[in-house]
């Protein structure tokens, strides 16, 4: 079967010409999608259908940056082992817990300046470890770029908690 990258026709690598990605991901979904196959046998159809949510999922993996190290990472034998593997370096815990305590005090004082400059510096991070995962994954470096990646995932989870404190704010 078929990895992702190759389902576009591809270079596995983190780096990505979006607009390759999307242009490739219409030839695709052009040559399988249902409505192509309304007079098909059954079993046409379904496998249109097969082709067409493969190529769907695909498509979102490799568009967004996080699930696309991911995927790299999975697909060079590094099992990324979320839900086990919660060890962080020490500066990264106490980052965390900072930002923590920021997000209690700016909901504590529904104080969206502070939920702003909390928003800022997590961009700011996140952006930071794309550009080492994206080199580390560029380079090979799966083991090491796995630990990026898990720290990311905090990071967008987080970055969510931020964005429903924004919401409560303002509801």
């Amino acid at each position: 079967m078929q990895n992702h990258f190759e389902l576009f026709q591809l270079a596995p690598r983190f780096a990505l010409d979006a607009g390759a990605l999307d242009a490739a991901y219409r030839d695709v979904q052009g040559r399988v999608h249902p409505d192509k196959f309304v007079n098909a046998t059954d079993a046409e159809k379904r496998v249109a259908m097969q082709w067409a949510t493969r190529a769907n999922e695909a498509y979102q993996t490799l568009k967004n940056p996080q699930k696309r190290a991911q995927y790299l990472c999975e697909q060079n034998g590094v099992d990324l082992q979320t839900e086990s593997n919660t060890a962080m370096p020490l500066e990264f815990l106490m980052q965390q817990m900072d930002w923590r305590d920021a997000l209690g005090e700016a909901r504590a004082g529904r104080d969206v300046a502070a939920l702003d400059a909390l928003d800022e510096q997590l961009i700011s991070e996140r952006r930071a470890r794309l550009l080492d995962i994206a080199s580390q994954l560029d380079a090979g470096q799966f083991q090491q770029a796995a630990q990026g990646v898990r720290a990311l995932m905090f990071l967008e989870k987080f970055g969510d908690e931020v964005r429903f404190a924004f919401e409560a704010i303002e509801a």
